[in-house]
């Protein structure tokens, strides 16, 4: 239901081969709500969409990922283990660029392709004026792993 709705509003979403997704509002006579009439249809297109939520079934952690509704789904036992190391990696990342990459993926499915041009053309000017950028620079030329201090 709402928890579904809720989880998908992640950038990334980890589920455990055991875990399941499911519009369940039909099931009760209401219909999805926390997003999910937006975000569905935006990460497994309209036909999917219609399916969980007029059918109201659970789509396994397998298939969300199969779908492209959820980032990846793993045996049980690494759910936790994947899910920190991705939040370690993200953590020592170059923070501002991902908070513009964020930005123009969220605006993308709603702007014109010369919107998007110029909304990374802005994107580029924030991102690239960082000491994280210069470091990418400098790490790239020197054949090493950049060390980002997300400035």
């Amino acid at each position: 239901g709402v928890g579904c709705s809720i989880g998908l509003c992640g950038d990334f979403v980890i589920a455990g081969k055991s875990g399941y997704f499911l519009q369940a509002f039909v099931n009760i006579g209401l219909v999805p709500d926390g997003g999910a009439s937006w975000m569905l249809p935006r990460l497994v297109g309209k036909a999917r969409a219609t399916e969980m939520m007029l059918l109201g079934e659970k789509i396994s952690g397998e298939k969300a990922a199969d779908w492209g509704m959820i980032y990846k789904c793993v045996e049980d036992e690494a759910l936790q283990t994947e899910a920190r190391a991705l939040a370690s990696r993200l953590a020592n990342g170059p923070t501002v660029a991902y908070a513009v990459m964020r930005k123009n993926i969220l605006t993308a499915l709603e702007n014109s392709y010369a919107e998007q041009l110029l909304a990374e053309a802005e994107g580029q000017r924030i991102a690239g004026s960082t000491a994280d950028a210069k470091e990418g620079a400098l790490a790239f030329v020197g054949k090493r792993k950049a060390s980002f201090k997300g400035q």
